[in-house]
């Protein structure tokens, strides 16, 4: 039986009649980390050296190393470190080593178990398999069936039992039922749904006499309520895959940290390494939740960072020189990327790069993309190109990210993006599936006219796929009207990758402007 616990506040108490609770248990989570291992800036990409000594960067492996340990100490001996999915892609750490520096460091940091993101999968069941062989703990997923994947069948578990205090607490992985589209798992993974798969192996575990169980779930905030209401036995829910905040303190929070639905505890940690979960749960003799309490840390300049760290993420930074050096494609002629050109007018940059992001994803429904030019940092030279190059054009970290908005939506981002080019600010849009004109000497909000998408004028009522880069569609560069775009999804590759990829497909790239932004 359980109690039924719902409500908004951080901490749960007991019931009155209820017996006292006799056990305590601290869950530490992270969650789609995405191969952050070196500091990143307030908005999620590469931070200076300059701007880490003056304590403006968040997160990386040397400061999480130490909010780890300070959480454990504080915890006492009831722990669990676990992640919730999506530690593979995201920086050159990734490209480079896959999951080899990944092991290192979660093993070193003592995780207890973690589960499969879909961008585990990024490079086939072979590099998932060599991370599963290199790391000391358990990897889950339960929805999905790997028993026809060689790689994999005997590698991935349902679920765990793990032992704490004289307490078995199970635990359970699962991973985006959709990961066959996002990821490339191979023919021989199948995924099902998340609520039949998670209750099948609460009955299990219950069977076997297992009354305190969590699941890692990297499906998404809005999955794992689900998940919590259509399902009996959990009792808490350890997120991925939205980076979703869940905060009782934290501006911009998208809710309250847990989040109680019905009896089950749920929580998440945003993403990036920027926060760790610290949740503390206490449960009665029957395995009921009777108290669950905490919040995510925020892991700022003021953490001071581990030198073994440090030391060992710039020894491993040093082969990355050699992907910068790689060419990747040939241009024909320089490609113009000068921000004084790209952030007052269509440029050539601002056309490959717009470009590279829908070719990327036109198979989805998307239809147009818009580029903010503060994240053109370069020109490239005519003739070979290396990555080191693409890298300087790109050098954010930035990822691709697919939603849906109105017309509307579009014309109040094109407004934005146009409202302060006469500062040459960096929020001017380049594009790509859309035509517009623009009158820098109009009103701010009153600039934009004869939009068209795909070829069509401007529909302000119809609903349109957009692509964009995490950054954007995040509401930087005063881009707030897609703060809260439907179907969005921003955990996509590497703009700079794509753009490479891009190049390398076109044979020689030939820079050009085709007049898709008009200047009156």
């Amino acid at each position: 039986m359980k109690l039924g616990l719902f409500g908004t506040t951080a901490a749960l108490a007991l019931a009155a009649g209820v017996a006292q609770a006799e056990y305590s248990l601290t869950i530490l989570h992270t969650n789609d980390f995405h191969d952050r291992y070196e500091p990143i800036s307030k908005y999620d990409s590469t931070c200076s050296t300059e701007d880490n000594e003056a304590g403006e960067c968040f997160g990386g492996i040397a400061r999480l190393v130490t909010s780890v340990q300070d959480a454990r100490a504080r915890a006492g001996d009831n722990v669990l470190l676990v992640d919730g999915g999506d530690q593979f892609q995201g920086t050159l750490f990734y490209t480079y080593y896959k999951g080899k520096m990944t092991a290192e460091f979660m093993n070193q940091l003592g995780y207890d178990a973690m589960t499969v993101g879909n961008h585990e999968f990024d490079d086939g069941p072979e590099v998932l398999r060599a991370f599963i062989d290199a790391v000391e703990f358990p990897v889950l997923m339960s929805n999905a069936d790997v028993s026809g994947e060689e790689m994999l069948a005997d590698a991935i578990r349902k679920s765990t039992v793990i032992e704490r205090g004289g307490e078995r607490i199970g635990l359970i992985g699962l991973t985006p039922e959709d990961t066959h589209e996002l990821a490339s798992p191979g023919p021989n993974v199948t995924f099902s749904d998340p609520v039949e798969a998670v209750q099948a192996e609460v009955d299990r575990l219950t069977e076997e006499g297992v009354n305190k169980i969590v699941v890692l779930s990297h499906s998404g905030f809005e999955t794992d309520k689900r998940v919590a209401e259509a399902t009996t036995g959990v009792d808490v829910i350890v997120g991925g895959h939205s980076n979703t905040l869940l905060s009782n303190e934290q501006e911009g929070a998208v809710d309250v940290y847990p989040v109680m639905v019905g009896d089950t505890a749920i929580v998440q940690a945003y993403a990036y390494g920027k926060f760790l979960g610290e949740l503390n749960v206490t449960f009665d003799d029957e395995g009921n939740i009777t108290e669950a309490a905490g919040e995510p840390i925020l892991i700022d300049g003021q953490v001071v960072e581990d030198q073994a760290a440090i030391d060992r993420v710039a020894e491993l930074a040093k082969p990355l020189d050699e992907i910068r050096n790689r060419v990747v494609a040939n241009s024909t002629a320089s490609i113009e990327g000068n921000r004084d050109v790209c952030r007052a007018q269509e440029c050539e940059m601002g056309n490959l790069v717009a470009d590279a992001m829908l070719d990327r994803v036109k198979d989805q429904g998307i239809v147009a993309a818009i580029a903010n030019s503060g994240g053109l940092r370069a020109s490239i030279d005519e003739g070979e190109v290396t990555m080191g190059e693409v890298l300087t054009v790109l050098p954010f970290q930035n990822t691709l990210s697919t939603f849906e908005v109105t017309g509307a939506d579009i014309k109040d981002a094109l407004e934005n993006g146009v409202s302060q080019m006469e500062e040459g600010a960096g929020r001017f849009p380049q594009v790509a599936g859309m035509t517009f004109a623009v009158d820098p000497a109009a009103e701010p909000g009153n600039r934009i006219s004869d939009v068209t998408i795909d070829g069509a004028p401007l529909d302000m009522e119809a609903t349109y796929g957009l692509v964009s880069n995490n950054y954007v569609r995040n509401g930087g560069d005063g881009y707030a009207m897609f703060v809260d775009a439907a179907k969005a999804y921003d955990f996509g590759p590497d703009l700079a990758d794509v753009t490479a990829e891009y190049m390398a497909a076109q044979g020689d790239y030939k820079p050009y402007t085709d007049g898709r932004i008009t200047v009156k």
